[in-house]
């Protein structure tokens, strides 16, 4: 911590944005709460939405997350019959990971209406604030890349 009279910001920022962070998860998470889908697997939902089928071990950069993780999300959205594995058709060690139809229909149910909700937060911020903010976020994201912390595209 800064000893001076003004704060260091770069000190200030550190304390802030785990504390956004966290705070933005557990918002995020509450948007979520009636529709039996956590944040990960909707951000695993999304991923297959946008993107189509995915290769297995590729899923935790995008996601952010271990290949444990991924194996256990991906497990359970294949017990209730949202996604399922396929063997890659070249790569006999890759498993591709795709949507079933009612993965899919879940997805389109619920990605439309909960990316309204995350973004009305940033739209309670003036328009140049809010590409002032991605420009830094932007900035700080690739400098983390610079420091070996690949960080996945958002």
């Amino acid at each position: 911590m800064s000893t001076s009279s003004s704060p260091d910001p770069a000190d200030q920022l550190a304390q802030l944005f785990p504390a956004f962070n966290h705070a933005f998860s557990r918002w995020a998470e509450s948007l979520l709460e009636n529709s039996g889908v956590s944040t990960s697997r909707m951000r695993l939902l999304g991923g297959l939405h946008c993107k189509g089928p995915q290769i297995m071990c590729n899923l935790g950069g995008e996601l952010g997350v271990t290949a444990r993780n991924v194996t256990t999300l991906v497990d359970g959205l294949e017990a209730e019959g949202l996604v399922r594995r396929a063997p890659h058709p070249t790569d006999r060690r890759a498993t591709v990971v795709d949507l079933t139809p009612s993965g899919f229909e879940l997805a389109e149910k619920l990605l439309g209406p909960f990316h309204q909700q995350l973004t009305s937060l940033f739209r309670d911020l003036p328009e140049g604030d809010q590409r002032e903010l991605a420009r830094l976020l932007e900035t700080l994201l690739d400098a983390l890349r610079q420091r070996g912390q690949g960080c996945g595209s958002a």
